[in-house]
C-alpha cells in the first residue's frame, strides 16, 4: 500500500513562497504520475500541478503557470511544489497523489486518475 505523506503547507503573507513536499512510501515512486491538487472551502478539488516519471513532462493549471514549479526526487520517492508570489486565492488544503501508469511520458489530469492521496497540508496566504 502506498502511503504519502505532505508538509511544508503554513501561513503565509501576499506575495511570499512556500515549498511544500510529499514523501511517498510502500510503492514503485518512479513509475508514478505524481500531481499536487487543492481545494478551497465550498470549491472542487483541482488539480494545480503534474508531473511525469522522469520528470520531463510537466502540467501546470494556468491560475498558477509561472508562479508554482512542480519537481521530483525519485532517489528520495519525494515530490515538491514550489510556490512562489502567493495569491490570497491560492489558499486551500493541496493534496499529493499518485497515480501509477505503464508510460514513462504519460500525465493524469482527473482526480479520479489518482490511486493514492496524502493527507492534505492547509496553506493560508493572507492579504
Amino acid at each position: 500500500q502506498v502511503q504519502l505523506v505532505e508538509s511544508g503547507g503554513g501561513l503565509v503573507q501576499a506575495g511570499g513562497s512556500l515549498r511544500l513536499s510529499c514523501a511517498a512510501s510502500g510503492g514503485t515512486f518512479n513509475r508514478y504520475v505524481m500531481g499536487w491538487f487543492r481545494q478551497a472551502p465550498g470549491k472542487e478539488r483541482e488539480l494545480v500541478a503534474a508531473v511525469s516519471w522522469s520528470g520531463g513532462r510537466t502540467y501546470y493549471a494556468d491560475s498558477v503557470k509561472g508562479r508554482f514549479t512542480i519537481s521530483r526526487d525519485n532517489a528520495k520517492n519525494t515530490v515538491y511544489l514550489q510556490m512562489n508570489s502567493l495569491k490570497p486565492e491560492d489558499t486551500a488544503v493541496y493534496y499529493c497523489a499518485a497515480d501509477p501508469v505503464y508510460f514513462s511520458g504519460s500525465l493524469s489530469y482527473s482526480a479520479d486518475d489518482y490511486d493514492y492521496w496524502g493527507q492534505g497540508t492547509q496553506v493560508t496566504v493572507s492579504s
